[in-house]
C-alpha cells in the first residue's frame, strides 16, 4: 500500500506540518524502530517525546508539546492534539485491508435466525435459534452464540467465546441441595460493541445481560448474568463481572479485576488492576486494592 502524505493531510487536517510534505508513504512502523526509511510513518506520545531524536527519516505524528529543537531534518511532522488518535484513523483509513463479508460453510446456523446485510461468520461458529444478527456484524472462527441473542450493527466478536450460556446460579431445597435456577433470559448486544477471544457472557435468569453501545470487552472476561455493561465502558483481561452488576457510562475495569454481584459502578469510574470491589463506586471515582479503596482516600493517607 501506497499513499501520498498530501492525501493522508487532506483526509485528517493537522494543526501544523514541519518538513516535505510531497513524500509516499508506503509503510506504518512504531517508534522503536531501529532503522527508518523515507516511505515510513509513526507516532510519538508526549511520554516518549525523548525518542523523536532517533527518528532520522519518515513522517513522525506527534503534539504541538514535543520540543522543535528534536526534530531532525530528514523527517517530516505532522503536529496533532492526539497523535495516538490520528495514527490510529490513518492505519484504519488508508493501511487496513476491507474484509468481504462472508458466511462460511462451515458455520452451523439454525434456520430461524435472523442475519442482517454485510455480516461475516467464520468456521466453526454456531449460532442457536432465535437469534438476531444485525448488519456489518463480524464473528470470529469457533464462537458459540446461544439461543436468544440478540446483537446490533457493526458489532465485532473474536474466537472462541460463547455468549448467552447459562449463569452459574443454584438455590438450596428443603434437603439442602444445590439446585440450578432456570435462565430464562438473554444476552443483548447493542450497536458497536467489540468483544475479544476467549470470553464468556451468560444469559439473565429474567431479563437481559446487557452491553451497551461502543462497549469494549477483552478476552478472557467472564460477564456473569443480569448484568449491564453502560455505554463506551472498557472491561480489560481477566476481569470478572459477577451476576446484576451494574456499570455506568465510560467505566474503565482494568486487567484481573473482579466486581461483586449486585453492585454498581457509577458513570466515568475506574477500577484499578487486581481490584475487589465489595462496594458500590460512585460516579468519577478510582479504586484499587483488594478490597477496593478510594484511591484519592489512600493518597492522603
Amino acid at each position: 500500500m501506497e499513499v501520498l502524505l498530501t492525501k493522508i493531510i487532506q483526509e485528517f487536517p493537522v494543526i501544523e506540518t514541519v518538513g516535505n510534505t510531497t513524500r509516499i508513504i508506503r509503510n506504518v512502523v512504531r517508534a522503536s524502530n531501529e532503522i527508518f526509511y523515507n516511505e515510513d510513518i509513526t507516532w510519538i506520545s508526549d511520554k516518549n517525546s525523548d525518542m523523536i531524536q532517533s527518528i532520522q527519516n519518515g513522517c513522525v505524528i506527534c503534539s504541538y508539546l514535543v520540543s522543535r529543537d528534536n526534530f531532525q531534518s530528514g523527517c517530516t511532522y505532522l503536529i496533532v492534539n492526539n497523535p495516538r488518535l490520528y495514527f490510529l484513523n490513518v492505519v484504519k483509513h488508508f493501511f487496513m485491508e476491507e474484509e468481504t463479508p462472508e458466511i462460511s460453510t462451515k458455520s452451523v446456523i439454525h434456520p430461524t435466525v435472523k442475519i442482517g446485510e454485510g455480516v461475516t461468520i467464520r468456521a466453526g461458529v454456531i449460532i442457536e435459534r432465535d437469534c438476531i444478527i444485525g448488519n456489518n456484524t463480524s464473528i470470529d472462527s469457533n464462537t458459540v452464540i446461544k439461543k436468544g441473542t440478540i446483537i446490533g450493527n457493526r458489532v465485532k466478536i473474536g474466537a472462541n467465546n460463547t455468549i448467552g450460556g447459562d449463569g452459574f446460579g443454584y438455590e438450596k431445597n428443603e434437603s439442602g441441595q444445590y439446585e440450578f435456577i432456570p435462565h430464562l433470559g438473554n444476552v443483548l448486544i447493542e450497536d458497536d460493541v467489540e468483544i475479544g477471544n476467549n470470553t464468556a457472557i451468560d444469559r439473565a435468569v429474567l431479563g437481559s445481560t446487557i452491553l451497551r453501545k461502543n462497549s469494549k470487552i477483552d478476552n478472557l472476561v467472564h460477564i456473569a448474568h443480569g448484568v449491564d455493561i453502560g455505554e463506551n465502558s472498557m472491561v480489560i483481561a481477566n476481569s470478572m463481572i459477577a451476576g446484576s452488576v451494574s456499570l455506568g457510562k465510560n467505566v474503565w475495569v482494568a486487567p484481573s479485576a473482579s466486581v461483586l454481584n449486585k453492585l454498581t459502578i457509577g458513570d466515568n469510574a475506574v477500577v484499578g488492576m487486581g481490584a475487589i470491589v465489595l462496594k458500590p463506586v460512585t460516579a468519577g471515582q478510582t479504586v484499587v486494592g483488594n478490597p477496593a479503596k478510594d484511591l484519592q482516600n489512600l493518597k492522603a493517607k
